[in-house]
């Protein structure tokens, strides 16, 4: 599968005891379908899957694998600093039906370069559905060597990469590996033009939580040749952008999305309700849309 538009990193809803909402995940995952949305992100950070349990994430890809029924792609997040972990997880929503498998770098124990290639080849190598690499190492403290990603390019299971790293020297290194079977996705709302023009084909986008269909319209304006277009929506939402990340991701977003009355509940711990600073920079930019 060639992977390509505007995907939505979509957060996972709690009620007020800090369970999944079930209805509201529905509800958001047909939203997107509906708004035009390329394609699902399940469980990636927005989603808080490293607070959830094993059966819950599950249930969370069960749900809108069923819910979206075909119409878009799911990609489900599998990944584990735990190889392991993650190959099982792996299986598990091989046979669930996603359409991806979006893999992180593993965090904490990081892993030198022949352990990183194998902790995605291992699952490549086992499992059929197409795996996007997640390079973010704001979040993981370790990043895929450009060695590495180019072997794992090579590798007729692995599609493309989330490109999170913020480092656009890098980012344009990893741009040569663009091909038919590996595509680049902008994992950074700030950067989705700049990678568009490196070759991306989308983005993984916490942006599009909230205003979906202008992320879609950035992406299928670039690739329609209307520069000018996507030029101006990604300019015209960079404010926006920046109070999305004004305390650490998803806080902002869902702040975000219960002020605009979507009802998608808080957080688990360690993360927290957003300070009142931070919820000020959310409304002002929200005002600035309407």
């Amino acid at each position: 599968m060639k992977f390509s538009g505007s995907y939505v990193a979509l957060v996972t809803p709690f009620h007020e005891d800090g369970s999944v909402n079930f209805d509201k995940l529905r509800e958001l995952a047909l939203w997107h379908v509906q708004q035009g949305t390329d394609g699902i992100v399940a469980l990636g950070t927005t989603g808080e899957s490293s607070t959830m349990t094993h059966e819950e994430d599950d249930a969370v890809v069960r749900c809108v694998i069923e819910t979206v029924n075909g119409r878009i792609p799911v990609i489900a997040g599998a990944g584990s600093n735990d190889t392991y972990t993650q190959l099982q997880k792996s299986k598990k929503y091989h046979d669930l039906g996603a359409d991806g498998l979006l893999l992180i770098t593993p965090y904490y124990n990081k892993a030198n370069d022949e352990g990183m290639y194998r902790h995605f080849a291992t699952v490549a190598d086992q499992v059929d559905t197409p795996i996007i690499l997640y390079n973010v190492p704001g979040r993981t403290g370790c990043s895929i060597s450009y060695d590495c990603c180019k072997r794992l390019a090579a590798h007729p299971n692995v599609a493309g990469i989330k490109e999170a790293s913020g480092n656009i020297g890098y980012t344009a290194k990893i741009a040569r590996l663009v091909s038919d079977d590996f595509c680049l996705f902008s994992g950074n709302d700030d950067m989705i033009l700049p990678i568009l023009s490196l070759g991306g084909s989308g983005v993984i986008s916490v942006w599009a939580n909230v205003f979906p269909k202008d992320v879609h319209d950035l992406v299928a304006a670039w690739h329609a040749g209307d520069r000018e277009t996507a030029k101006r929506i990604q300019l015209e939402n960079l404010d926006l952008i920046d109070a999305l990340f004004c305390e650490v991701n998803p806080i902002p977003v869902k702040e975000m999305m219960n002020q605009m009355g979507m009802g998608v509940g808080g957080y688990r711990l360690p993360l927290y309700e957003i300070a009142e600073k931070g919820r000020e920079t959310v409304r002002r930019a929200l005002e600035g849309r309407r």
